[in-house]
């Protein structure tokens, strides 16, 4: 047991490594131009080059058989030639024909067949003379020479009075030996004998063998030569990629004075000269956008604050005529209301751009402190009550029964929550407005949700732009300036968290807030997800009828609404 426990351990630690290697090399992969180049290069010449061996290989070998065929018919036709005169008057009889066939072959292996074996080319041969009609006392056919050798069909080619030859490999002392037959039927007064010559292959297996290892090597050679040639080339081209990518970064990161050298005339020069091109001008737009962004900033930070000053002097004397406005006719006591507070909307306006220059100006700071959120949500239900009174709309709020502390800035969290539960209540239709607070620990999470008109596909990434609005012929409740959500998204940012907005036509808007319980510490999750569990399955639309013609229409008494219930925690309801 201890044996297999230790070899699935091995294998185990195999596996991990042959995967850790191979994401690694699949990394290197995805990101090595070079590499790609290379192996690609390598494996189309790998198949050209087999391609290519296999054909010489063919064409070689193929060369060479029908050079030896050609020699061994010429010496087939030499020796039947040669062995004629000898056997046309056989006597019939198998001892006088084993007789007249040994003396056939000696005169084959001594006289003419050196001569023409030498003139032909065709090497050296094992001669076989054959009667296919006489059979010895024996049984066996009587024959001279190896006749165990020479293959069936090539005998039953010669009955039939051709000449032919075969390739075969047979059994020899020495081992498995390749021989090239070539068979010839010889005439006599009363049959026709058959004679065979058995050529051996063993030279030309052995010139095969060194061209196809000549081959091998070759390729491999090759091979090398076109890898280093190949990574040579490549290297030329991606090393002017790597160092335009390595300077684009550097400029992305900051560094706008990084530029690519220019050498020679040739692409890659070009292409430095163009890329240096678009980053002068980037660098000039930068720049320019810089003095443009800190005139505007200095030009609202300095109105915000030249405007204080006539703003406290108009405030005092509004608050004087507010005071006495029971003194005044009921038209100039209205319109002194209506100064009050359109001041309040002034003053509000003016405390936002200041804010928001601060924000853009980078001189914010945090104020963090251990604080239980649930007392903030609070708060900043009780700052919107009244708007909520107004304009008939209930604030659910759905709290743990703990507490729920973050190491944050209570002013800009107030802030926060009081904006989005303004926004809300604006946008929500008078329906219900919930307010759910969750924590995890690591992080805190808030999310405000209301009933109303929802977003449009695209709009969830607008609502935090400054002055955006998602309909501007709807009439505001709020009266806000249209920065609430800006503020509120640099809040979050200053704490190092996440403000999120989801919404759809029809099912109303989700804002989540998402702050980290300790300052400094980089978000991963939220407590609570953006998109509303409880919204109904998606569900395919008909497809439509030829003969409809007319629209469906739902009238406001068919619209119904009916809130989620919270899954734990406190629950209150304020009107």
């Amino acid at each position: 047991m201890t044996l297999l426990d230790s070899a699935r351990r091995e294998l185990r630690r195999g596996i991990e490594s042959a995967r850790r290697h191979g994401v690694a090399f699949g990394e290197l992969w995805r990101r090595s131009l070079q590499l790609r180049v290379v192996v690609s290069t390598l494996a189309l010449s790998s198949a050209v080059v087999f391609v290519l061996g296999m054909v010489l290989q063919v064409q070689i070998t193929g060369q060479l058989l029908e050079t030896k065929t050609e020699a061994a018919i010429r010496q087939a036709d030499a020796s039947a030639a040669a062995v004629q005169p000898d056997l046309s008057g056989l006597n019939p009889g198998p001892d006088s024909v084993r007789a007249r066939f040994t003396a056939a072959l000696n005169k084959i292996n001594a006289a003419g067949a050196g001569l023409d074996s030498s003139s032909s080319g065709a090497g050296a041969f094992e001669p076989v003379l054959y009667d296919p009609v006489e059979v010895g006392p024996d049984g066996l056919p009587t024959a001279v020479g190896p006749w165990g050798d020479v293959p069936k069909g090539l005998v039953k080619m010669l009955d039939q009075g051709s000449a032919g030859y075969q390739i075969t490999t047979v059994e020899r002392p020495t081992g498995p030996t390749t021989l090239l037959i070539v068979g010839k039927p010889v005439s006599t007064s009363s049959r026709a004998m058959h004679l065979y010559l058995l050529f051996p292959l063993t030279g030309e297996q052995a010139t095969a063998d060194v061209v196809q290892s000549t081959l091998v090597v070759g390729g491999v050679v090759l091979l090398l030569l076109l890898a280093v040639i190949a990574n040579l080339v490549t290297r030329q081209v991606v090393r002017p990629v790597r160092q335009a990518a390595e300077i684009a970064e550097r400029f992305a990161d900051g560094s706008l004075d990084e530029r690519m050298p220019v050498v020679g005339e040739d692409d890659v020069a070009r292409l430095a000269e163009s890329y240096n091109e678009m980053a002068a001008s980037i660098q000039r737009q930068i720049h320019q956008l810089e003095e443009f962004g800190q005139l505007q900033r200095r030009f609202t930070s300095d109105v915000s604050h030249e405007l204080r000053t006539p703003l406290t002097t108009v405030r005092m004397a509004a608050d004087v005529l507010h005071a006495s406005r029971e003194q005044f006719p009921s038209g100039l006591a209205r319109s002194t209301e209506l100064l009050v507070d359109e001041l309040d909307r002034f003053e509000s306006l003016l405390g936002d751009l200041l804010e928001i220059s601060r924000l853009d100006a980078g001189v914010e700071e945090l104020a963090a402190e251990l604080v239980d959120i649930r007392v903030l949500a609070r708060r900043a239900h009780d700052s919107v009550r009244a708007i909520a009174n107004s304009s008939g709309t209930t604030i659910v709020m759905d709290l743990p029964d703990h507490e729920v502390t973050a190491e944050l800035d209570s002013r800009r969290v107030e802030r926060i929550l009081r904006n989005l539960l303004a926004n809300a209540i604006d946008h929500g239709e008078g329906l219900p407005v919930e307010l759910t607070l969750r924590g995890d620990g690591d992080a805190v999470a808030v999310t405000v949700r209301d009933h109303g008109v929802g977003l449009r596909p695209g709009e969830a990434e607008l609502v935090f732009n400054r002055f955006w609005r998602a309909d501007p012929s709807r009439n505001r409740r709020t009266g806000g300036t249209g920065l609430g959500l800006s503020i509120s998204l640099e809040d979050a940012r200053l704490h190092g968290g996440w403000l999120e907005a989801w919404g759809e036509r029809g099912y109303g808007a989700v804002f989540r807030l998402t702050l980290p319980c300790r300052h400094g510490h980089e978000l991963t999750s939220s407590p609570l997800p953006l998109e509303p569990p409880d919204l109904p399955p998606v569900v395919a639309e008909p497809e439509p009828d030829e003969e409809a013609t007319g629209e469906v229409e739902l009238t406001e008494e068919e619209i119904t609404w009916q809130p989620a219930e919270p899954v734990t925690g406190e629950r209150e309801e304020v009107r």
